[in-house]
């Protein structure tokens, strides 16, 4: 099995205050979270493997453990004993290097809760990890040590429309002959998952996998959406209003005098509001469209001659 080095991980000292674990943390969970990284596998891992260290050197108790195993691996390494190092000495022990049963169920914080309880976080602790604190799964950890380790995840499917994403929305769902009530947060992706904690049979956990709907008037990139709205000729050349459809409703899009075909106008705060700030929202941009009229009158002809100076 190989060693983690959860310091490496972080890119922090080994003697980082629990402030500089908690600062560079956060740092990175933004930067490698699956939102912000969608279909990126490698993206995905790395958010494991931060998530991991952090759930290490933020408990001192852990963090303590942990750097006694590092120190007695350090020790096996430099000298070149035969032989894999003996894994099983540091499994499900106590912090103070206990070998192994002690019974102590280990508390490991829930990442999701952090980020709102949403946001596509899979997966679960590596064998390392499970291995020295006795998660279960893993190198003499024995899984009575956690119940939870018994506990199955389930993981349900849930359609909602881009105004249903927009504004928020509720599922009722059913588990073991008792409704459930499951509100889904404004601002939800395509992939998003919510977790329902304790509420699957066995009193495992329950993930909604959240499929947004597409919709003809807008498409979606991230928390902007794009549309569009046409205009006449006249209305392009002179300027004028426009009207567009938001998911807020229709409004007034003023023209500017000179729009051209196929410009794009952005509309700051008219997006989707973003998962972990509603408040905050991605923009709206329109590409406008300009009808050429096919049937001109007689007189509309002379006019148009005349300003582009043609007999």
């Amino acid at each position: 099995m190989e060693y983690k080095d959860y310091y490496k991980i972080l890119g922090v000292d080994r003697k980082a205050s629990q402030d500089e674990i908690k600062k560079t943390y956060r740092k990175l969970a933004m930067k490698y979270h699956p939102d912000k990284n969608p279909n990126d596998k490698t993206a995905e891992e790395k958010f494991k493997e931060i998530n991991e260290a952090q759930q290490v050197l933020s408990d001192p108790e852990k963090r303590a453990r942990y750097d006694q195993l590092g120190s007695s691996y350090s020790q096996w390494q430099q000298r070149g004993a035969p032989g894999d190092f003996n894994w099983g000495d540091w499994s499900g022990g106590a912090p103070n290097g206990t070998p192994r049963g002690g019974g102590r169920r280990v508390r490991y914080q829930d990442v999701e809760g952090m980020f709102g309880g949403a946001g596509g976080m899979g997966g679960g602790m590596s064998d390392f990890f499970q291995a020295i604190f006795g998660m279960g799964g893993g190198m003499g950890a024995q899984a009575s040590q956690n119940p939870r380790a018994s506990r199955q995840r389930y993981e349900q499917p849930v359609s909602i429309s881009l105004e249903e994403a927009y504004e928020g929305a509720i599922r009722i769902l059913e588990s073991e002959g008792k409704r459930i009530q499951v509100k889904i947060p404004a601002g939800a992706k395509t992939n998003t998952k919510i977790r329902v904690k304790g509420k699957a049979p066995g009193g495992g956990d329950l993930y909604l996998k959240v499929k947004v709907n597409k919709k003809s008037n807008f498409e979606r990139e991230g928390d902007d959406l794009h549309t569009q709205t046409s205009i006449d000729v006249f209305t392009a050349l002179l300027g004028g209003k426009a009207q567009v459809k938001t998911l807020k409703g229709n409004l007034s899009l003023t023209i500017p005098a000179g729009t051209q075909p196929e410009q794009v106008i952005r509309l700051s705060g008219r997006g989707m509001p973003k998962l972990r700030n509603p408040q905050d929202k991605g923009d709206l941009y329109v590409r406008v469209k300009v009808k050429i009229p096919k049937n001109l009158s007689e007189e509309q002809k002379k006019l148009l001659k005349e300003i582009a100076g043609k007999k």
